[in-house]
């Protein structure tokens, strides 16, 4: 049914005068919050928290997706962390420790500056000393 265009004037001009009954909205915002109150209550454990969940996914925004990215950053560093290494793995055997004491190399004390030519005529072109 296709209504006029006059049709439609009398019928906002008739529902213009109507009023709500005093208190309605009061009751209505009451009764509002009172209903989101019990489908609250009627859902609970992971049923709830999948609903919330699935609402905050379909809100815009992109703080989520950072929130998101970070959350999985974090959760592949600790696997990457938390996992034994190839070579952990691989030697369960202790190798033999061997206690044998090596005595140091006789040091045979040597003035190196003895050796040097420190004379003016062995400078190079540009003063560095030529050995």
């Amino acid at each position: 049914m296709k209504l006029s265009d006059q049709e439609i004037g009398n019928l906002l001009s008739l529902k213009r005068h109507e009023r709500p009954p005093e208190g309605y909205m009061d009751d209505f915002l009451r009764e509002f919050h009172q209903r989101r109150r019990e489908e609250a209550m009627e859902e609970r454990g992971l049923a709830r928290q999948w609903k919330q969940f699935v609402q905050w996914l379909t809100e815009p925004g992109m703080a989520k997706w950072a929130y998101g990215g970070g959350v999985a950053y974090a959760a592949v560093l600790a696997i990457v962390m938390t996992a034994p290494k190839a070579s952990e793995t691989e030697s369960l055997v202790p190798a033999a420790i061997d206690h044998r004491v090596v005595a140091p190399a006789p040091v045979i004390p040597q003035s190196q500056l003895d050796e040097l030519d420190l004379r003016p005529g062995s400078e190079g072109s540009l003063g560095e000393q030529e050995f």
